[in-house]
C-alpha cells in the first residue's frame, strides 16, 4: 500500500469537562492517550481550538501541547487550528516558536479563521472581519519567524520593528498547514504553498477540492516538493466489521450535538442564523448543512460517504488505501474520541489500530 503518514486528532469536546471531576482529569487522561499513540506508532497529534463553544475544550492549545510535549518524544505536535482572528499574531508567533523549543522541534501550525459566529460575537468581534484579518495574521507571523524585526501597518495589525524571540527551533522554518473548506480557502493555501487539511466534506467533495488544490498550487509556480493533503476522518476499529458498527454506531450518531445546549441555551446563541454561519449563505456552506444533517439520520450516511471509517483492521487499512488513490491525501489524521465512547473502547481502537493498520502502510 502507498505511503501515508499518520496521526491522531484528539477532539476534547466541552462536554467531557463540564461532566468530568475537574478539566485536570480530563487532560491528563488525554495526555496520557497522546503517550499511547506515540507507542503503536502514530506520528502526529492534532487537536483544535474553539473559543466559548461545545465543539471544543482546548481553549489554550499552545499550553495544552507544551504538556504533551513533555510527555512524549517523537509525535509531532500541532493544533488544526489556532483560530487566527482570537490572537495577537505576534504573540502567537512566539508562543508556537516556543512550543518548538520546548519539543525540541516538533511543532505542527495549523492556520485557520473560524466558521462560528457567536464565538466572534462572544469575543465583541466583526465575524465578517475574519478572512482579512486571518491575511494579515499569516503575513506577520511569516514576518516573525523569519528572524527580522517585524514592522507592519495594516487594516487590522499595526507593529512597530517588534523583537520576536524566541524564533523557531526548527530551520528552516516550522511546518504551516491550512485548514481549507471554501473555494477561496483552497486557493489561498494552494498560493502561498502552504499543507493543506480537510475534515468535513463527503469523498465525493474531497476529490474535487484536493484536485483544485493540486491544480492552482501548480499554477502558483512553486519551487520544491508539493506541500502534504491531509485528511480528518472519525475511525473505528474493532476485530470484526460486524463489532466495530456495534460498538461505534450509537456514539456516532450523537457526536455532532453533545453539548450543543451549552450554546443554544445562552443569550447569544448561535448567533443569527441557527447554524452560526451569520449571514453567508454559498454553496459550500449550504452543502456542510445538507452533511449535518444526513448525518444526524443515518449512520450508513456517514460510512458510505467516508465521513467515518468503521471496521476490521483489514476493512479500515482497506478504505484508507482506496481513499488515498481516489483523493490524493498523504497524511491521514484519525478521530478516535467519538462523542461518549468509554476511554476503554477508544484505546482499544487505537492499538488494534497500531497494531494491524499502521503495518500495511509501512
Amino acid at each position: 500500500m502507498g505511503k501515508i503518514e499518520f496521526g491522531v486528532w484528539d477532539q476534547m469536546q466541552t462536554y467531557e469537562v463540564m461532566q468530568a471531576g475537574s478539566a485536570a482529569d480530563v487532560y491528563e487522561k488525554h495526555i496520557q492517550q497522546a503517550k499511547l499513540m506515540e507507542e503503536v506508532g502514530f506520528d502526529y497529534y492534532w487537536t483544535l481550538e474553539h473559543q466559548g463553544s461545545y465543539v471544543g475544550a482546548i481553549t489554550c492549545p499552545s499550553v495544552f501541547l507544551a504538556a504533551v510535549a513533555q510527555h512524549t518524544e517523537r509525535l509531532r505536535l500541532g493544533t488544526m487550528i489556532w483560530q487566527l482572528p482570537f490572537h495577537n499574531p505576534i504573540r502567537l508567533a512566539e508562543e508556537v516558536a516556543m512550543l518548538d523549543h520546548l519539543s525540541r522541534g516538533r511543532a505542527e501550525f495549523g492556520a485557520g479563521i473560524g466558521v462560528h459566529e457567536h464565538e466572534f460575537i462572544r469575543w465583541g468581534m466583526n465575524f465578517y472581519d475574519r478572512q482579512e484579518m486571518g491575511d494579515e495574521a499569516m503575513d506577520i507571523l511569516e514576518m516573525a519567524w523569519s528572524g527580522e524585526p517585524v514592522t507592519y501597518h495594516g487594516k487590522f495589525y499595526h507593529f512597530e520593528e517588534a523583537l520576536v524571540q524566541p524564533l523557531p527551533y526548527q530551520q528552516p522554518n516550522i511546518p504551516i498547514w491550512a485548514a481549507v473548506h471554501s473555494p477561496r480557502a483552497i486557493e489561498f493555501a494552494a498560493k502561498r504553498g502552504y499543507h493543506m487539511a480537510q475534515n468535513i466534506d463527503t469523498d465525493d467533495s474531497m476529490v474535487e477540492k484536493f484536485s483544485d488544490w493540486r491544480r492552482l498550487w501548480a499554477e502558483a509556480g512553486h519551487s520544491g516538493p508539493m506541500p502534504k493533503q491531509f485528511l480528518m476522518r472519525v475511525v473505528h476499529v474493532a476485530e470484526t466489521d460486524a463489532k466495530a458498527r456495534e460498538q461505534a454506531e450509537k456514539y456516532i450518531m450523537e457526536s455532532n450535538t453533545l453539548g450543543r445546549e451549552l450554546v443554544a441555551t445562552s443569550q447569544v446563541g448561535f448567533g443569527v442564523n441557527p447554524r452560526g454561519t451569520g449571514t453567508e449563505d454559498t454553496p459550500d456552506i449550504r452543502e456542510r448543512g445538507r452533511i449535518f444533517r444526513e448525518c444526524s439520520k443515518s449512520f450508513d450516511f456517514w460510512v458510505d460517504n467516508g465521513l467515518a471509517i468503521v471496521g476490521s483492521p483489514e476493512t479500515v487499512a482497506r478504505k484508507l488505501a482506496e481513499g488515498s488513490e481516489r483523493i490524493g491525501f498523504n497524511h491521514f489524521a484519525g478521530k478516535f474520541h467519538i462523542g461518549r465512547m468509554p476511554h476503554a473502547m477508544v484505546e482499544d481502537s487505537i492499538k488494534l489500530f497500531g497494531k494491524e493498520v499502521l503495518p500495511a502502510f509501512s
